[in-house]
């Protein structure tokens, strides 16, 4: 698509940009392109590259800024990824201790973070949804209820539940009997099945309390199946891309909490081959629009259990960000196999 001299002024100008987050003029091209050029070409070339949307110029000055499109031109066929240091390589294998899974998820997720001075993000294998040992209920004021969950593995999961009106002790004691005399060794999609009949003929107060119960239970059971591990949030409070848009930087650390769509961006994440990087708008997250996610799938004896990723501003060293994900996937994968 474009001609070989267009390709090292891209470039340059992207790396000139990464490393210093000013406006790239033809004079720093020249000084750093290697290519014998004089500036009115070089400004030649910047004008077409603009005119292509892979640059753009600020009203504050004459230089150019890479945008979306030119960073992932960059990403895709103008990088050069950088092996990574020898010395990083052993932090990573010491850093990860297969003994517990769990934990071996928030060591990756913060070792990623520290190496890259962004948002380190690993998702949890998914488990298939608990099934119940046992349900009780506790009042703790006239129309908050605690529901108690109790799975057959032992976890205990609460939920609080606001209801229309107060329920007698006995009533409580009544619809939890009901529900693990009923229910036991179930998951709560199997649940709403069984009762979604047998409610009808049950009191209509008790109806709004069980109802109450298996929504709350089935949200439940899907936050524990789908989870993930962020560390490093506070480094991007750090990076001046994002710093300088408070109200941008809360609607992502707002995505942090509610999880839903950086969940469906990873889940998009674990079904490609090696490394994936989302450039801004791309991810259809509009918290995301002005960041960066480079993520790569890991996996046990083939088969894809999770993502690893890191989240920044669309200003990152993508060839050191790179490989440290690739590396940190594949010693996950080597961390989580039985052999």
């Amino acid at each position: 698509m474009l001609d070989p001299r267009a390709q090292t002024l891209l470039k340059t100008l992207i790396e000139r940009y990464i490393v210093e987050g000013q406006p790239v003029g033809s004079r720093t091209l020249s000084k750093y392109s290697g290519l014998e050029l004089s500036p009115a070409t070089i400004r030649n070339v910047m004008a077409d590259l603009e005119e292509m949307g892979f640059i753009a110029s600020p009203h504050t000055s004459a230089g150019r800024v890479p945008t979306p499109r030119g960073y992932r031109l960059f990403v895709d066929t103008l990088l050069t990824v950088q092996p990574l240091d020898p010395r990083r390589l052993s932090e990573l294998k010491g850093a990860l201790h297969p003994d517990v899974p769990r934990r071996v998820l928030n060591q990756a997720s913060q070792m990623i973070s520290e190496l890259t001075h962004f948002a380190g993000v690993v998702v949890a294998p998914r488990r298939q949804a608990p099934k119940i040992r046992q349900i009780e209920f506790l009042a703790l004021t006239e129309t908050r209820i605690l529901l108690i969950i109790v799975t057959a593995e032992g976890e205990v999961q609460n939920r609080i539940l606001l209801t229309q009106r107060p329920y007698k002790p006995t009533e409580l004691v009544e619809a939890a009997n009901y529900l693990t005399q009923n229910c036991a060794g179930l998951d709560f999609m199997q649940i709403r099945q069984r009762l979604q009949d047998e409610l009808k003929q049950l009191s209509s107060d008790m109806t709004e309390l069980m109802s109450a119960a298996v929504d709350a239970g089935t949200e439940a059971a899907s936050d524990a199946a789908a989870q993930y591990v962020i560390s490093g949030e506070k480094n991007l409070l750090g990076v001046e891309d994002l710093s300088t848009n408070m109200g941008r930087l809360r609607q992502l650390f707002d995505l942090f909490e509610q999880k839903t769509g950086l969940m469906q961006l990873l889940d998009l994440s674990s079904r490609a081959d090696g490394v994936q990087v989302f450039i801004g708008g791309e991810s259809g997250i509009a918290p995301l629009d002005e960041c960066s996610v480079v993520a790569a799938p890991y996996e046990v004896d083939g088969q894809v259990l999770g993502t690893i990723g890191v989240i920044g501003p669309t200003r990152m060293a993508y060839e050191r960000v790179i490989p440290i994900v690739d590396v940190t996937a594949r010693l996950l994968s080597s961390a989580l196999s039985p052999n």
